[in-house]
C-alpha cells in the first residue's frame, strides 16, 4: 500500500526517525465484523471527506491491513505505534491480540515482534466511538446524547486521527525523555529512562559520556541562545543509551509572571492570544497536512497574535513542532468531558496528566489548562465542595508534573486554585462589555453576566467561594461579538481596545481563529481565507501599540455622530515593548508628539473631528515608520 497521507515522522520530540516505517494510506474499512468492503485513508477519522468514508454517529467499526517489517529489522523489536485514535482501541496482529487502549487524544503502542509471522503478518484494529460521550475525554466533538455546550460543539472525529508506525528498537531501550532549561538558562535538564552506558550529546555544543546513569543530569551551555518569540532557537539533543539512539529537543527559555504581566526571559511579554480549536473541514480533528498544521500557525501570527490557545484539545505533536520552530506561544488544555462523575474526573486527570508527559519538551508551551468553564462538573463549581475538590486535584496534579509553568485551573470563571485569574466575557453591547470590563479589571467585584444559552443568562463569578484572587495575574480567557463579519471587525476592534486600556490587563484571547462548521466568529473562514471586516486590520487591532479612542461607539459605519459643527475626541497610545516610544501621531488635520512608556496607557491627545467619514489616525516611530493606526466612521445628525 502506497502511503500518501501525512508522511512526515509523528514525533518530532522523541524522535527515532532514521528507521521507521508509515503505516498511513489506504486500509480495509469494515462497518460490521468481517464486512471489509470498504477502504478509508488513515489518518483521518471517518466521519470527515479525508477517509473517503464519511460515516456519522457509527459507534464501532473496523480497520484492517497487511504488514512487513523490513528485513534489517530481523534482530531488533518491532513496536507498534498509533499517535491518537478515538475513543477505544483493540489491536490485533495475526488474529493474537497485541494491545487495548482507552483515551483518544494519548499516544499507545505495543511490542509486535512475537505476533509476527516471518516478519508479516495481519493488522486488524477494532475502534469503538460512543456517541455518547458526555462522561469522557472528547473536547467539541458532538455528543447523543448532547452536552450542555452542544451549541458550540461540532462533527466528531472518530477512529484512528493521528500516524501509525513502526519502528525498530532493542529490548533494552529508551523509554522516557525529558528535557528541561536549567533555572540560570544556562543548560539543558536532562532525565531519561533507559539502559547504561549513556552518550548524550548538544550536537555542536557538549558531549558527556555516562558508564552508570544517575536519572538526571545538566548538559552545560557555554553561549547559551534563549527561546523568544523572534529567535525561537532550539537545542536537539541526542542520547545514545546501551543500543538505542533518540534525539529530542528543547528551548531555553523561563516563563515567569510578575506584576501584571507575562515575563519571558526576563522580558515583559503582553499576551495577544487566539482561540484554536484545531479543526478542518475535510478532516475534523485531523489535518490534511503537514503544511496545515504550521499555515494555522502563521496565520495567527500575520494576524498579529503572539499566543494561540489550543481549546480544549491535544493537538497533533507536529503542531507544537511549529510552535517551536516558529516562535508562537501556547496555552495547552486537555479535551473536557460532559459530566461529573468519578469516572469521568478520572479520564480527564488521566489525560491532563499524559499531557504533560507528552509535551513538557516543548519551550511554546507558557500556559496549562485544566478545566474550562466547568464543563465536565455541570456548571456547578460555586454550589458543590466535590466539584470545588476537582478543580483544586486538576491543579494541583499539574503542578506537580511540571511546576516550571502557570496553570490555569478552571478557565473562565469559578476559580478555586490557580496561578491565573482569567475571565471570559462574550456582550454585543460596547457600553456595557466597556464598563464591565473596567470593573473586572480594576476592582474586586468578579461578577458578571454569562449567556450559558439563547435564553439562559446566569451570573458568574471569577472566585469559587474561600478563593481570593485579588492579588493574582488576571487577563481575558475569551472574548469577540458580532454575528455578521462586518459586526465582527468591529467589536473587534472596540473590544480589543478596551482591554489595552487597563495596564492592570495581562492579556487576551480572541474568539477565534478560523470558522468552525455552524460558528462563524473566527478571523479567518473554515478553509482559512481572510474575511471582509468592515476595513478591519486584524494585524493593526493586536499589534505591539496600539491606538485607544476615547469613545462609545454606536455601531458599524457609526463610531461617531457629529452633534456639531466640530467635536473633539481623545486618542491615548497602548505600547508595549521593550523601550520607550517617543512617536508623532497623525490624523487628517494636523499632528502631535505622543511619549509612550512600556506597558502604560499614554496621557490623550485631543483631536478636532469636523467632516463626516472616515478618519484615519497613525503613530509613526522616529524613523517614520507606521507602528499603529486605527481608524473613526464619522456620520453627521
Amino acid at each position: 500500500m502506497e502511503n500518501t497521507a501525512r508522511p512526515e515522522y509523528p514525533r518530532p520530540h522523541f524522535d527515532r526517525s532514521s528507521r521507521w516505517l508509515n503505516l498511513n494510506g489506504e486500509w480495509d474499512f469494515a462497518r460490521e465484523p468481517d464486512r471489509f468492503t470498504e477502504t478509508i485513508t488513515v489518518p483521518f477519522p471517518w466521519e470527515h471527506p479525508d477517509s473517503g468514508v464519511v460515516a456519522h454517529w457509527l459507534p464501532t467499526a473496523w480497520y484492517r491491513r497487511r504488514i512487513e517489517r523490513p528485513a534489517d529489522w530481523a534482530g531488533e523489536r518491532t513496536i507498534l505505534h498509533f499517535g491518537a485514535v478515538h475513543h477505544q482501541a483493540t489491536v490485533w496482529v495475526n488474529g493474537a491480540l497485541a494491545v487495548a487502549h482507552t483515551g483518544g487524544y494519548l499516544p499507545f503502542e505495543a511490542d509486535i515482534t512475537d505476533l509476527l509471522d516471518n516478519g508479516a503478518g495481519e493488522l486488524v484494529v477494532r475502534v469503538d466511538a460512543p456517541v455518547d460521550k458526555r462522561f469522557i475525554p472528547h473536547g467539541k466533538q458532538r455528543s447523543l446524547p448532547a452536552d450542555d455546550y452542544d451549541g458550540c460543539a461540532f462533527t466528531p472525529s472518530s477512529g484512528i486521527w493521528q500516524t501509525v508506525w513502526l519502528e525498530p528498537r532493542p529490548s533494552e531501550h529508551i523509554s522516557k525523555l525529558e528535557l528541561r532549561p536549567t533555572e540560570t538558562l544556562d543548560g539543558i535538564e536532562v532525565t531519561m529512562t533507559g539502559p547504561s552506558p549513556v552518550h548524550l550529546e548538544i550536537p555542536g555544543v557538549v558531549v558527556r559520556e555516562y558508564d552508570e546513569w544517575p536519572g538526571t543530569v545538566t548538559l552545560p551551555i557555554a553561549e547559551p541562545q534563549l527561546w523568544t518569540v523572534d529567535n525561537p532557537h532550539v537545542y536537539d539533543v541526542i542520547v545514545i543509551a546501551g543500543a538505542d539512539t533518540v534525539r529530542g529537543y528543547t528551548g531555553l527559555r523561563k516563563v515567569e509572571w510578575h506584576g501584571n504581566n507575562l515575563v519571558l526571559n526576563g522580558v515583559p511579554t503582553y499576551v495577544r492570544g487566539v482561540l484554536d480549536q484545531g479543526f478542518w473541514p475535510t478532516g475534523g480533528h485531523a489535518a490534511p497536512s503537514d503544511e496545515a498544521l504550521r499555515r494555522d500557525l502563521e496565520l495567527a501570527r500575520a494576524a498579529g497574535f503572539n499566543l494561540v490557545r489550543k481549546h480544549i484539545k491535544l493537538e497533533d505533536p507536529r503542531w507544537l513542532y511549529w510552535a517551536d520552530r516558529l516562535g508562537m506561544l501556547v496555552w495547552a488544555e486537555p479535551p473536557s468531558t460532559g459530566r461529573f462523575t468519578a469516572e469521568a474526573v478520572a479520564a480527564f486527570e488521566e489525560v491532563a496528566a499524559g499531557m504533560v508527559a507528552r509535551d513538557g519538551n516543548h519551550p511554546s508551551i507558557v500556559i496549562w489548562g485544566g478545566y474550562n468553564e466547568e464543563w465536565g462538573l455541570d456548571w456547578d463549581v460555586p454550589g458543590d465542595p466535590a466539584k470545588q475538590d476537582a478543580v483544586r486535584r486538576i491543579y494541583r496534579l499539574l503542578k506537580a508534573a511540571d511546576p516550571s509553568r502557570p496553570i490555569v485551573d478552571n478557565s473562565g470563571w469559578a476559580h478555586v486554585e490557580t496561578d491565573l485569574v482569567d475571565w471570559h466575557y462574550y456582550d454585543e453591547n460596547v457600553g456595557s462589555w466597556a464598563a464591565i470590563v473596567d470593573r473586572l479589571i480594576n476592582t474586586a467585584d468578579g461578577r458578571f453576566p454569562v449567556r450559558l444559552g439563547p435564553e439562559f443568562v446566569a451570573e458568574k463569578a471569577i472566585a469559587a467561594p474561600g478563593f481570593d484572587g485579588t492579588d493574582k495575574i488576571q487577563l481575558n480567557g475569551e472574548y469577540g461579538g458580532g454575528s455578521t463579519s462586518v459586526e465582527r471587525g468591529w467589536h473587534l476592534r472596540w473590544q480589543t481596545q478596551e482591554l489595552r486600556r487597563h495596564p492592570r490587563n495581562a492579556g487576551y484571547i480572541y474568539t477565534e481563529l478560523y470558522d468552525i462548521e455552524h460558528e462563524t466568529v473566527g478571523i479567518y473562514t473554515y478553509d482559512r481565507r481572510t474575511k471582509d471586516l468592515g476595513g478591519v486590520v486584524p494585524s493593526d487591532v493586536h499589534a505591539e501599540t496600539v491606538l485607544i479612542v476615547d469613545l462609545v461607539p454606536e455601531a458599524p459605519g457609526r463610531d461617531l455622530v457629529l452633534a456639531a459643527d466640530s467635536m473633539s475626541i481623545a486618542v491615548r497610545v497602548s505600547h508595549h515593548g521593550a523601550e520607550p516610544l517617543l512617536g508623532t501621531l497623525h490624523w487628517s488635520s494636523g499632528s502631535a508628539t505622543v511619549d509612550a512608556k512600556p506597558f502604560t496607557v499614554s496621557d490623550p491627545t485631543e483631536i478636532t473631528v469636523t467632516q463626516p467619514g472616515r478618519l484615519y489616525v497613525w503613530l509613526t516611530d522616529p524613523s517614520g515608520t507606521t507602528v499603529a493606526r486605527t481608524f473613526v466612521d464619522v456620520r453627521r445628525d
